[in-house]
């Protein structure tokens, strides 16, 4: 499974993702950045930060 922390790019934020493909983590992260943080353009490099801290749910562990 793959994961991501959304305060790992927005401190203070708690909301998190998990899924088995790392393009729908993506997808879940990219719709809670527009509903949550108001972002309405989503850019490239936002699409990279997201990727970078997609972590391995048995990283965490």
């Amino acid at each position: 499974m793959k994961q991501f922390e959304c305060g790992s790019l927005v401190p203070g934020c708690a909301w998190h993702t998990r899924a088995k493909e790392e393009a729908e983590v993506v997808h879940r992260a990219v719709e809670h950045m527009r509903t949550a943080h108001g972002e309405t353009v989503i850019r490239e490099n936002m699409v990279d930060n997201i990727k970078a801290r997609i972590t391995d749910e048995a990283d965490a562990a």
